[in-house]
């Protein structure tokens, strides 16, 4: 029988170690927890070593599976200690097992969980780490944490619906610029050597084609070096305070995919805000949070602007009307929630709506774009091919 080295901690937080003869490791940490001992780490002597691995990071996906977890293990009346060494000992991704182990450390230490999460701001942005204060504070912190993990399943959702949108048409353009490139770099001079053998007069269109893939042939290396140069220089200038207002607002107004862009924004608001506020984050506070994970920075101004009217003894309808980019309804809907007292209520169902509003824009854009894709690669191989053959009926025309 396989001998396991494992380790872990005891209820009282001890730790522990030891090696265990079992079938298999399930059978050890089985073994362990009936024994109360959460397990950190089991290894089969003298067979297993770790790969070294290279970055790291946390997926909203991980995130949101940890919440969910976590909500359930503390609604059971679980320690939070125990819960986050559990949670721990589960996960998959290392880096983020890193960073769970270290929570635990510190909570452990004396630490509220929302400071503990603090320390680590790439994995636990504002709006999480507020929202487990606002759950510590007033004794929820089961409820807000079923909160947080519908928030971000939600946000999951909206992304994963975008990015398998544009799935579709990114590869149906790479394909084809890679068919168009293979065509011009080998098929091309081909032809281009044909006609010049046969003093032919090439037609213009032909002419055009030929110069052009003798351009590729000879200057790829320059055409590889502008397109690095051109994604670099956007990445700086985005980077900027300026370069990535001038951005964010240019793609606001990109047509047909800018109104995508403002209903996923109002949405990510309206779901963010009414969170936040169903948790018992103060207003200001709240708003200032939405406008740092919005995403945009013609949003973030906004929504800026907004909490400083409301600082000042504005209603939130007011300012949000003067910005010019949230539609009438919503407004509408947010100023009846505030005037009834049912702000966070009214900014889920307009989130609700605005979801399902990005999801048949998407739709409307897809059935756009594939007619676009295919006469512009249609155009563009059906062009080239003609442009060959040109030159071909001229010389069948003067053999007759």
């Amino acid at each position: 029988m396989p001998q396991f080295e494992w380790s872990g901690t005891k209820r009282s937080g001890e730790s522990v170690s030891g090696v265990m003869a079992a079938d298999n490791k399930d059978a050890v940490i089985q073994n362990l927890r009936k024994q109360q001992i959460a397990v950190t780490k089991v290894k089969e002597k003298g067979k297993e070593f770790a790969l070294p691995k290279f970055g790291g990071g946390v997926s909203s996906k991980d995130l949101a599976v940890f919440t969910r977890q976590f909500s359930v293990m503390i609604d059971a009346g679980l320690p939070i200690t125990q819960c986050l060494e559990i949670l721990g000992s589960q996960q998959e991704n290392k880096f983020f097992q890193k960073i769970i182990f270290a929570v635990r450390e510190d909570v452990e230490g004396g630490a509220n969980l929302s400071d503990a999460l603090k320390r680590h701001p790439k994995v636990f942005d504002a709006l999480y780490c507020n929202l487990i204060a606002a759950g510590e504070a007033g004794g929820i912190l089961d409820t807000i944490l079923q909160r947080l993990s519908v928030y971000i399943e939600k946000n999951v959702k909206l992304k994963a619906a975008v990015k398998s949108a544009m799935i579709y048409p990114v590869v149906v353009v790479v394909v084809a610029i890679l068919i168009v490139a293979v065509i011009m770099w080998k098929v091309i001079p081909t032809f281009g050597s044909l006609f010049a053998g046969l003093g032919a007069k090439l037609p213009l269109p032909t002419r055009i084609v030929i110069n052009i893939s003798n351009f590729l042939g000879a200057w790829w290396w320059l055409i590889g070096l502008t397109i690095v140069i051109i994604v670099v220089a956007i990445r700086t200038y985005y980077a900027t305070p300026g370069g990535r207002y001038n951005l964010d607002k240019f793609q606001l107004h990109i047509p047909v995919l800018g109104v995508v862009l403002k209903k996923i924004a109002v949405a990510r608001f309206c779901r963010t805000l009414g969170t936040l506020v169903s948790s018992g984050v103060p207003i200001l506070e709240g708003l200032e949070i939405t406008a740092k994970t919005s995403g945009n920075a013609i949003i973030e101004e906004a929504i800026m602007k907004t909490r400083k009217s409301v600082e000042e003894g504005k209603t939130i309808v007011e300012p949000l009307q003067a910005t010019g980019l949230f539609p009438g309804m919503v407004t509408q809907m947010i100023g009846v929630g505030e005037a009834t007292g049912a702000l966070d209520a009214m900014l889920s169902k307009v989130a609700d709506f605005y979801e399902d509003e990005v999801d048949e824009a998407i739709a409307n854009l897809m059935s756009l774009l594939e007619p676009i894709i295919i006469v512009f690669l249609g155009g563009a191989i059906g062009g080239i091919v003609i442009a060959m053959y040109m030159p071909l009926f001229t010389l069948i025309s003067q053999i007759q």
